[in-house]
Protein backbone atom coordinates (compact mmCIF):
# COMPACT_ATOMS: atom_id res chain seq x y z
CA UNK A 1 0.00 0.00 0.00
CA UNK A 2 1.55 3.28 -1.30
CA UNK A 3 0.98 6.53 0.79
CA UNK A 4 0.82 8.99 -1.80
CA UNK A 5 2.33 12.66 -1.39
CA UNK A 6 -0.84 14.39 -0.87
CA UNK A 7 -1.92 12.25 1.83
CA UNK A 8 1.34 12.49 3.70
CA UNK A 9 1.01 15.87 3.46
CA UNK A 10 -2.00 16.01 4.92
CA UNK A 11 -0.86 13.85 7.66
CA UNK A 12 2.21 16.66 8.25
CA UNK A 13 -0.69 19.19 8.65
CA UNK A 14 -2.14 17.69 11.29
CA UNK A 15 0.88 17.46 12.67
CA UNK A 16 1.74 21.09 12.54
CA UNK A 17 -2.21 21.95 14.03
CA UNK A 18 -1.08 19.84 17.55
CA UNK A 19 2.65 21.11 17.93
CA UNK A 20 0.67 24.55 17.64
CA UNK A 21 -1.57 23.72 20.66
CA UNK A 22 0.54 21.71 22.79
CA UNK A 23 4.06 23.81 23.01
CA UNK A 24 1.99 27.09 24.99
CA UNK A 25 1.36 24.50 27.61
CA UNK A 26 4.77 22.68 27.98
CA UNK A 27 6.91 23.97 31.40
CA UNK A 28 3.30 25.53 32.43
CA UNK A 29 1.44 25.74 35.68
CA UNK A 30 -1.20 23.81 33.75
CA UNK A 31 -4.24 21.97 35.54
CA UNK A 32 -3.94 17.95 35.12
CA UNK A 33 -6.50 15.92 35.99
CA UNK A 34 -6.71 11.94 36.43
CA UNK A 35 -8.90 9.46 34.08
CA UNK A 36 -9.97 6.40 36.11
CA UNK A 37 -9.57 3.33 34.31
CA UNK A 38 -6.40 0.78 34.48
CA UNK A 39 -3.85 2.68 36.16
CA UNK A 40 -3.48 4.44 39.98
CA UNK A 41 -2.77 7.68 38.24
CA UNK A 42 -3.37 8.35 34.62
CA UNK A 43 -2.93 12.06 33.97
CA UNK A 44 -4.13 14.15 31.33
CA UNK A 45 -3.84 17.93 30.54
CA UNK A 46 -5.68 20.84 28.06
CA UNK A 47 -2.88 20.04 25.84
CA UNK A 48 -3.78 16.18 25.12
CA UNK A 49 -7.17 17.56 24.87
CA UNK A 50 -6.75 20.61 22.99
CA UNK A 51 -4.19 18.65 20.55
CA UNK A 52 -6.93 15.90 19.45
CA UNK A 53 -9.95 18.25 18.93
CA UNK A 54 -7.58 20.27 16.85
CA UNK A 55 -6.40 16.87 14.50
CA UNK A 56 -10.17 15.75 14.24
CA UNK A 57 -11.44 19.47 13.09
CA UNK A 58 -9.11 19.21 10.28
CA UNK A 59 -10.14 15.73 9.41
CA UNK A 60 -13.70 16.36 9.89
CA UNK A 61 -13.54 19.33 7.48
CA UNK A 62 -11.42 18.05 4.51
CA UNK A 63 -11.62 13.94 4.97
CA UNK A 64 -15.04 13.68 6.52
CA UNK A 65 -15.45 10.08 5.25
CA UNK A 66 -12.11 9.36 7.28
CA UNK A 67 -12.49 6.92 10.45
CA UNK A 68 -11.19 8.23 13.88
CA UNK A 69 -9.19 6.97 16.58
CA UNK A 70 -8.10 9.04 18.98
CA UNK A 71 -7.23 8.49 23.02
CA UNK A 72 -9.44 11.68 24.37
CA UNK A 73 -12.31 11.29 22.49
CA UNK A 74 -12.87 7.74 21.07
CA UNK A 75 -14.13 6.50 18.19
CA UNK A 76 -15.58 7.58 14.98
CA UNK A 77 -16.73 5.28 12.44
CA UNK A 78 -15.86 5.79 8.74
CA UNK A 79 -18.59 7.77 6.79
CA UNK A 80 -18.28 5.14 4.16
CA UNK A 81 -18.25 1.45 4.43
CA UNK A 82 -15.85 1.35 1.25
CA UNK A 83 -13.37 3.67 3.57
CA UNK A 84 -10.67 1.91 4.63
CA UNK A 85 -8.77 4.53 6.11
CA UNK A 86 -8.51 5.67 9.98
CA UNK A 87 -6.42 8.19 11.69
CA UNK A 88 -5.10 6.68 15.02
CA UNK A 89 -4.11 9.33 17.59
CA UNK A 90 -2.31 9.89 20.68
CA UNK A 91 -1.77 13.70 21.03
CA UNK A 92 0.88 14.02 23.92
CA UNK A 93 2.04 10.36 24.50
CA UNK A 94 4.37 10.34 27.54
CA UNK A 95 1.52 12.87 29.29
CA UNK A 96 3.43 11.88 32.63
CA UNK A 97 6.71 13.36 31.24
CA UNK A 98 4.95 16.50 30.03
CA UNK A 99 3.88 17.37 32.91
CA UNK A 100 7.29 16.54 34.32
CA UNK A 101 8.99 19.36 32.15
CA UNK A 102 10.43 16.46 30.67
CA UNK A 103 11.32 16.17 26.48
CA UNK A 104 9.80 12.05 26.50
CA UNK A 105 7.11 12.55 25.12
CA UNK A 106 5.43 13.35 21.25
CA UNK A 107 2.70 13.41 19.51
CA UNK A 108 1.47 10.26 17.65
CA UNK A 109 -0.77 10.19 14.55
CA UNK A 110 -0.88 6.88 12.36
CA UNK A 111 -2.79 6.24 9.24
CA UNK A 112 -4.33 3.13 8.88
CA UNK A 113 -5.84 1.25 5.42
CA UNK A 114 -8.37 -1.71 6.09
CA UNK A 115 -6.60 -1.94 9.97
CA UNK A 116 -2.94 -1.57 8.80
CA UNK A 117 -0.79 1.28 9.29
CA UNK A 118 0.41 2.73 6.62
CA UNK A 119 1.75 5.93 8.15
CA UNK A 120 3.22 6.98 11.19
CA UNK A 121 4.68 10.33 12.54
CA UNK A 122 6.10 10.95 16.09
CA UNK A 123 6.27 14.69 16.47
CA UNK A 124 8.21 16.25 19.47
CA UNK A 125 7.09 20.48 18.63
CA UNK A 126 9.30 21.41 21.24
CA UNK A 127 12.59 20.21 20.36
CA UNK A 128 11.12 20.68 16.43
CA UNK A 129 11.54 17.33 15.38
CA UNK A 130 9.41 15.03 12.96
CA UNK A 131 10.00 11.65 12.89
CA UNK A 132 7.94 10.27 10.04
CA UNK A 133 7.77 6.38 9.05
CA UNK A 134 5.81 5.82 5.76
CA UNK A 135 6.24 3.82 2.14
CA UNK A 136 8.63 1.76 3.82
CA UNK A 137 11.31 4.63 4.58
CA UNK A 138 11.54 6.85 7.78
CA UNK A 139 13.15 9.83 8.16
CA UNK A 140 13.77 12.78 11.11
CA UNK A 141 13.16 16.05 9.99
CA UNK A 142 14.55 19.03 12.08
CA UNK A 143 16.01 22.16 11.47
CA UNK A 144 15.08 22.32 7.65
CA UNK A 145 16.46 19.18 6.49
CA UNK A 146 15.70 15.42 6.36
CA UNK A 147 17.86 12.26 7.20
CA UNK A 148 17.15 9.35 6.64
CA UNK A 149 16.57 6.84 9.49
CA UNK A 150 18.62 3.67 10.22
CA UNK A 151 18.70 1.43 13.46
CA UNK A 152 21.91 -0.56 14.25
CA UNK A 153 23.45 -3.27 14.22
CA UNK A 154 23.22 -5.63 17.41
CA UNK A 155 23.85 -9.22 16.97
CA UNK A 156 23.79 -10.29 20.78
CA UNK A 157 21.62 -9.40 23.77
CA UNK A 158 25.07 -8.80 25.89
CA UNK A 159 26.10 -5.96 24.06
CA UNK A 160 22.62 -4.30 23.69
CA UNK A 161 20.76 -1.21 25.22
CA UNK A 162 17.42 -2.24 26.70
CA UNK A 163 14.78 0.74 27.30
CA UNK A 164 11.50 0.27 28.64
CA UNK A 165 9.18 3.05 30.26
CA UNK A 166 7.92 1.69 33.10
CA UNK A 167 7.65 -2.18 33.81
CA UNK A 168 6.73 -1.48 37.60
CA UNK A 169 3.29 0.12 37.02
CA UNK A 170 2.88 -1.29 33.57
CA UNK A 171 3.73 -5.08 33.52
CA UNK A 172 1.87 -7.82 35.35
CA UNK A 173 4.22 -9.42 37.90
CA UNK A 174 4.77 -12.06 35.61
CA UNK A 175 5.52 -9.40 32.90
CA UNK A 176 7.88 -8.15 35.33
CA UNK A 177 10.05 -11.42 35.98
CA UNK A 178 10.26 -12.09 31.95
CA UNK A 179 11.92 -8.18 31.79
CA UNK A 180 14.03 -9.03 34.04
CA UNK A 181 15.21 -12.10 32.52
CA UNK A 182 15.63 -9.62 29.40
CA UNK A 183 17.41 -6.67 31.51
CA UNK A 184 19.81 -9.10 33.46
CA UNK A 185 21.51 -10.06 30.21
CA UNK A 186 21.50 -6.86 28.48
CA UNK A 187 24.18 -4.27 28.39
CA UNK A 188 22.42 -1.84 29.85
CA UNK A 189 19.08 -0.92 30.81
CA UNK A 190 17.27 2.78 30.57
CA UNK A 191 13.74 3.96 32.34
CA UNK A 192 11.06 5.99 31.27
CA UNK A 193 10.75 7.08 27.41
CA UNK A 194 6.95 6.29 26.22
CA UNK A 195 6.88 6.96 22.53
CA UNK A 196 10.14 8.94 22.42
CA UNK A 197 12.25 5.61 22.97
CA UNK A 198 11.10 4.12 19.53
CA UNK A 199 12.84 7.64 17.94
CA UNK A 200 16.11 6.75 20.03
CA UNK A 201 15.92 3.03 17.87
CA UNK A 202 15.35 4.59 14.62
CA UNK A 203 18.56 6.23 14.96
CA UNK A 204 20.49 3.39 16.55
CA UNK A 205 20.81 4.52 19.64
CA UNK A 206 19.04 1.75 21.52
CA UNK A 207 18.61 -1.68 20.33
CA UNK A 208 15.65 -3.23 21.98
CA UNK A 209 12.08 -1.93 23.86
CA UNK A 210 9.94 -4.06 26.03
CA UNK A 211 6.59 -2.70 26.74
CA UNK A 212 3.10 -3.99 27.87
CA UNK A 213 -0.05 -2.25 28.80
CA UNK A 214 -0.58 -0.06 25.51
CA UNK A 215 -3.47 0.73 23.26
CA UNK A 216 -3.37 0.69 19.49
CA UNK A 217 -3.27 4.64 19.60
CA UNK A 218 0.31 3.97 21.83
CA UNK A 219 1.75 2.20 18.92
CA UNK A 220 0.28 2.38 15.85
CA UNK A 221 2.43 5.32 14.89
CA UNK A 222 5.24 3.96 15.97
CA UNK A 223 5.14 0.38 13.52
CA UNK A 224 5.22 2.15 10.20
CA UNK A 225 8.43 4.65 12.10
CA UNK A 226 10.30 1.22 13.54
CA UNK A 227 9.64 -0.92 9.99
CA UNK A 228 10.89 1.76 7.88
CA UNK A 229 14.31 2.12 9.61
CA UNK A 230 15.07 -1.43 9.24
CA UNK A 231 14.03 -2.42 12.75
CA UNK A 232 11.42 -4.99 13.70
CA UNK A 233 8.44 -4.42 16.24
CA UNK A 234 6.05 -7.45 17.11
CA UNK A 235 4.85 -8.90 20.40
CA UNK A 236 6.65 -10.71 23.02
CA UNK A 237 5.31 -13.87 20.88
CA UNK A 238 6.69 -12.46 17.74
CA UNK A 239 3.05 -11.86 16.42
CA UNK A 240 0.76 -8.49 15.45
CA UNK A 241 1.35 -6.30 18.30
CA UNK A 242 -1.43 -3.45 16.75
CA UNK A 243 -3.44 -4.15 20.38
CA UNK A 244 -0.39 -2.93 22.43
CA UNK A 245 -0.52 -5.67 25.25
CA UNK A 246 2.88 -6.16 24.93
CA UNK A 247 5.31 -4.82 22.09
CA UNK A 248 9.05 -6.14 21.69
CA UNK A 249 10.73 -3.40 19.56
CA UNK A 250 14.53 -4.08 18.28
CA UNK A 251 17.11 -3.16 15.99
CA UNK A 252 18.35 -6.26 14.57
CA UNK A 253 15.98 -9.72 14.04
CA UNK A 254 18.95 -11.64 15.69
CA UNK A 255 18.83 -9.76 18.92
CA UNK A 256 14.95 -9.82 18.82
CA UNK A 257 15.07 -13.51 18.49
CA UNK A 258 16.79 -13.52 21.52
CA UNK A 259 14.71 -11.22 23.37
CA UNK A 260 12.06 -13.13 22.71
CA UNK A 261 13.63 -16.51 23.74
CA UNK A 262 14.18 -14.50 27.43
CA UNK A 263 10.88 -12.99 27.52
CA UNK A 264 8.94 -16.68 27.30
CA UNK A 265 11.11 -18.23 29.79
Amino acid sequence: MTVDEKMIAFANRLADASGAVIRPYFRQRIEVTHKPGVHTYDPVTEADRGAERAIRAIIERDRPQDAILGEEYGEKPAGLSANKWRWVLDPVDGTRGFITGRHEWGSLIALEHDGVPVLGILDQPVLGERFIGVNGRSVLVADGSRTPLKVRACADIKDAIVCVTDPVSNFTPEQAAAFRRVSEAARMTRYSGDCYLFAALTLGFVDVIVEAGFKPWDIAALIPLVEGAGGIVTSWEGGDCRDGKTILACGDRRVHEQAMALLAG
